[in-house]
């Protein structure tokens, strides 16, 4: 006999999921927003090249690296207070970025501003448990939270664009004030606190600040090396980062495996049915993050649109998203989810290889119907993914899972623009060689029209006509060719995304919970609200089973 599914969210619970859907909107969007407004943000301020990099950086890297952190402290203080708590530091910030007089203090409400969003992220991921705990409605919400974090990241140049061509710069940070102010008044009338935090044995549960600052020193070394290379190339210093910010990341591991109350559950993460999607969710990221550079770029550069039509242009793949990721969880609860989630994988890959096809002169559409598609099945791969990983943490864990989920997330992203964004480069650099041996002599920042598709613009600048378009032409062309032999990277990861999680989550996909011979291998035991039938332990919903109260 199966057991009912658990209650049923009614209104409340839906609009309380979107106010909480507000701050996730901006905080993805901060990620991107700056883009437009960095040319008035220097003119204004006058920052260095460093400060300008740092202007850009210093918000994901604090964002990403303290996640973690942060979804401890929500498991213990409870995740509605820390929301709130991340509201209110993010509102400040917020208004102290708009009126910035200098780039030292820009910089550091910057950093500010990645404090309340890393309070803001996991904790409103985790708190999904607390509103829904009808597993086919948890899905649904799931489904929400990923589809508005990854179309936020789009969104950010857009309105940039948009509040630019009226206001000055700071806007686009007054922008996040309503949306906190909203989120402090109607938070704690719609949404239940979780009650790990004051029960009994998480008063017995300090904070352990040495594995918070371990956490910090193995994140934002690695993620900032990543991103250098990304930038410029090897380098040193930001190699002996990485490496620091490794072997900070063992010692960490260490101590999470010595404490009772470790920061990440390291068994959990052991787990198909966490560190599975976990894996894929990194995967996923790799590919949207390393691409979505070169789809800008191809809009604009190649293109020739101006920043705001391009913007514009990129938000049509969320198209694809509106139409797969319901149609994914809607075949998740007939079929194991495993192969859902290789089928979004496999429609991934599909659409990376039309880009691959790509030239210069293809028209508008075609461009766009390969990134809807492969959009599309990402984010129905990687809504399936939080909601299983969602399900297999404990209650009492779910904001450190949704912590180490979006760290993986972060750190997948800061992969792909690295790898993908070198075999682009390699691939135009080499083109361009071959295509111009040897410009006319004098020809200033020759390198750089080897190097970059916008150095090469700023070098045809200042060339005659023929020259100017020859040199215009070649770029183009090598870019187009990079960018598509990117793409046959992006789409050999995403077909080998869809064999994993075939083979890794095949039953686990179902059921959210491994088969009884997996238990005796040493994975965990099924968790309340299911029962073994047939050999498999089967959800009272097909989808993770009944949430415990109080989440």
């Amino acid at each position: 006999m199966e057991n009912t599914p658990g209650p049923r969210a009614g209104r409340k619970e839906w609009i309380a999921l979107g106010v909480l859907m507000l701050p996730l909107l901006l905080v993805s969007m901060d990620v991107s927003v700056l883009y437009f407004a960095i040319p008035y943000i220097s003119e204004d301020l006058e920052p260095s090249a460093t400060q300008q990099l740092w202007i850009l950086d210093m918000y994901g890297f604090v964002l990403a690296g303290l996640l973690i952190t942060m979804g401890a402290l929500g498991d213990r203080i409870g995740r509605r207070r820390l929301v709130l708590v991340g509201a209110a530091v993010f509102g400040v910030a917020s208004a102290a970025a708009a009126y910035a007089h200098s780039a030292e203090l820009l910089i550091v409400v910057r950093a500010l501003l990645g404090v309340g969003g890393a309070a803001l992220m996991p904790s409103t991921l985790a708190l999904i448990r607390n509103l829904f705990h009808d597993a086919k409605q948890r899905g649904r919400a799931v489904t929400l939270w990923t589809a508005v974090m990854t179309t936020g990241i789009s969104l950010g140049p857009v309105v940039s664009g948009l509040l630019l061509e009226h206001f000055w710069w700071g806007s686009v940070f007054l922008i996040n004030l309503p949306a906190m102010a909203l989120l402090l008044l109607l938070v704690p009338f719609l949404v239940p606190e979780s009650s790990t935090g004051r029960s009994a044995a998480g008063a017995r549960r300090r904070f352990d600040l040495l594995s918070a600052v371990l956490s910090l020193g193995a994140l934002l070394p690695v993620i900032y090396g990543i991103k250098e290379w990304a930038r410029h190339g090897y380098a040193p210093v930001p190699a002996l980062g990485a490496v620091a910010g490794l072997l900070l990341g063992l010692v960490f591991v260490r101590r999470q495996r010595r404490l009772d109350h470790p920061m990440i559950d390291l068994g959990l993460l052991g787990r198909r049915a966490f560190g599975g999607p976990v894996l894929a969710n990194l995967l996923a990221m790799f590919a949207t993050v390393g691409m979505a550079v070169f789809f800008t770029q191809y809009l604009q550069s190649v293109l020739g649109q101006s920043p705001l039509t391009a913007a514009l242009w990129s938000l049509v793949p969320a198209a694809g998203v509106a139409v797969t990721a319901p149609a994914g969880a809607a075949l998740a609860r007939r079929i194991d989810r495993a192969y859902v989630m290789g089928g979004g994988f496999a429609l991934s890959a599909c659409g990376f290889l039309l880009i691959t096809q790509v030239r210069t002169d293809s028209p508008l559409w075609f461009t766009l119907v390969g990134g809807s598609v492969y959009a599309g099945g990402l984010v129905a791969a990687m809504t399936l993914a939080n909601e299983l990983a969602l399900g297999a943490a404990p209650p009492e864990r779910a904001g450190s899972a949704a912590a180490v989920l979006e760290s993986g997330q972060e750190l997948g992203g800061a992969l792909g623009m690295a790898i993908l964004g070198s075999v682009g480069a390699a691939v135009y650099s080499r083109d361009m060689a071959e295509s111009l041996p040897v410009l006319p002599a004098g020809v200033p920042g020759a390198d750089a029209v080897r190097e970059t598709l916008g150095g090469a613009a700023a070098v045809a600048s200042g060339l005659p006509g023929p020259a100017a378009d020859a040199v215009l032409t070649a770029a183009r062309t090598a870019f187009t060719h990079g960018m598509g032999i990117a793409a046959v990277g992006a789409a050999v990861v995403m077909a080998g995304a869809g064999l994993f999680s075939v083979s890794l989550l095949r039953g686990v996909g179902r059921t959210g919970r491994p088969t009884p011979a997996a238990v005796r291998e040493g994975a965990p035991e099924p968790v309340e609200g299911t029962e073994a039938r047939g050999g498999l332990s089967v959800s009272a919903a097909q989808g993770g089973g009944r949430v415990g109260e109080g989440a």
